[in-house]
């Protein structure tokens, strides 16, 4: 159907989205697309978007007006709107501004091949229905790039936080079956890739049968023990006893948790409907760190929710310092229409959220700063992901703990390859070394926690 016509994507938001369009390339891989990267060549433009924020959305926007220009080049042109953007504004990329031909929210890709091809004979097309079961089990991602794969264990959500569109946009929870993500972990692995991120909306609520998260986890965790396991997010009322006992217990999954708190005041969180308090939050933080030494924590911050006054932010910023997160999303509040925090009004003044915003940024960098400083003189061991962006002539990896690494390059190191690098230097957000140990295989370092912990 599709054969020798070109695709262009484009993906903005999370890992999610990533992974989604990995999956969309592979759906139409097999009805005879190829992908291309210039978007002048393009037969069909895809842009996978995301309605989390307001400012995701008016971005997404200026870039399909921009596309525009393609179209009356090539007037065949098919342009197509995918993900959580697709079921909020149908209406007005097709019927009200003429953004798009095709509109395929999250759980319909299945029908992409065919809303295209209608598209070329001049029909557009809609399909946002969300789905109870679409996991796109049976698909094989279009991955390209050999480093580092994402893999989607569960869709949906059944949190509903006030301030979130998820469970609109993407629907309930569904999980795919431990099996078949520890078949594509298997073939990741053969294929030489070093690094797998599970995700989910709240990867914490996998359920395969029996199966939670902490047995996924272990269970992927043993297919190669020279690969990385990561995953996120995690919502901090399912992150049991058994999953951090689970990452400590193994040398490959990461000492890396990404923890979403989103505010430091109970009144705030119960109006989120966070479902945890501060003291939880807290005392979860406490078990982390005694079973997990070294570990990574990152969250998400949110400054502005409606009612919030001085008090509360100040209790946002106190948890930070008594926490020191190693990172942070932080981010002022957007309503989404469709949510219940919309219904309480937007009645913190932009420039109050701005200003609060500035100041947790700025606590956050110190933070991150002070904890990177003491890095300096250690030595750390790095997965190398390629070259940095700033100079050739340097490498670009991660370590276990999520924190970019910047060295010198080396004849016989290759992206892929695991090396130790001494610190000498660091900023907020980035670490600086020199290259002291060459890996032929990852440093199994968790080795003598497993014994301390058993």
């Amino acid at each position: 159907m599709g054969e020798s016509k070109r695709i262009y994507i484009e993906t903005y938001g999370c890992q999610m989205n990533l992974a989604d369009s990995e999956i969309v390339l592979g759906i139409m891989k097999k009805h005879g697309y190829s992908l291309t990267d210039d978007i002048s060549k393009a037969d069909v433009i895809l842009v996978n978007t995301c309605s989390v924020r307001e400012h995701a959305e008016q971005r997404v926007i200026g870039r399909l007006s921009s596309f525009l220009r393609y179209k009356k080049r090539k007037p065949d042109l098919v342009i197509g709107v995918l993900g959580c953007m697709a079921e909020r504004l149908k209406k007005r990329l097709i019927e009200e501004e003429n953004l798009a031909d095709i509109v395929v929210g999250p759980d319909e890709y299945r029908k992409l091949p065919q809303l295209v091809n209608d598209a070329f004979a001049g029909h557009k097309g809609i399909a946002v229905k969300l789905s109870k079961v679409e996991t796109y089990d049976d698909i094989t991602p279009l991955r390209t790039e050999g480093i580092s794969a994402w893999i989607t264990v569960m869709r949906g959500c059944d949190k509903f936080c006030t301030f979130c569109v998820v469970p609109f946009t993407r629907g309930r929870e569904r999980s795919r079956p431990l099996d078949s993500i520890v078949k594509e972990v298997e073939m990741l692995s053969s294929q030489g890739y070093r690094e797998v991120t599970l995700l989910g909306q709240n990867v914490n609520s996998y359920r395969d049968g029996n199966y939670d998260f902490a047995d996924l986890l272990s269970a992927v965790a043993q297919v190669d023990r020279n690969m990385r396991i990561r995953f996120t997010t995690s919502h901090p009322k399912d992150m049991s006893n058994k999953l951090i006992q689970t990452i400590a217990e193994h040398p490959n999954i990461c000492n890396y948790i990404h923890l979403p708190v989103q505010s430091g005041s109970d009144r705030i969180l119960e109006l989120m409907n966070r479902t945890y308090d501060r003291k939880h939050y807290l005392e979860l933080v406490r078990k982390i760190r005694e079973t997990i030494p070294g570990v990574s924590l990152s969250t998400d911050i949110i400054a502005g929710f409606p009612t919030e006054t001085e008090e509360d932010h100040k209790m946002t910023l106190s948890l930070l310092e008594e926490v020191r997160f190693d990172g942070a999303f932080m981010f002022k509040y957007s309503p989404r229409e469709g949510t219940k925090a919309y219904a309480m009004g937007d009645d913190v003044p932009d420039e109050v959220k701005v200003r609060r915003l500035m100041e947790i940024i700025e606590l956050q960098q110190k933070i991150s700063y002070e904890i990177n400083q003491g890095l300096i003189g250690k030595e750390v061991e790095v997965l190398v992901e390629g070259e940095s962006k700033r100079s050739s002539e340097q490498w670009m990896g991660r370590t276990d703990t999520n924190k970019v690494v910047i060295f010198p390059k080396h004849e016989s190191v290759k992206p892929g390859d695991y090396v130790i690098v001494r610190i000498n230097k660091a900023n907020s957000a980035t670490l600086f070394g020199d290259i002291v140990k060459i890996l032929h295989e990852k440093n199994l370092s968790k080795n003598s926690l497993v014994s301390s912990l058993n």
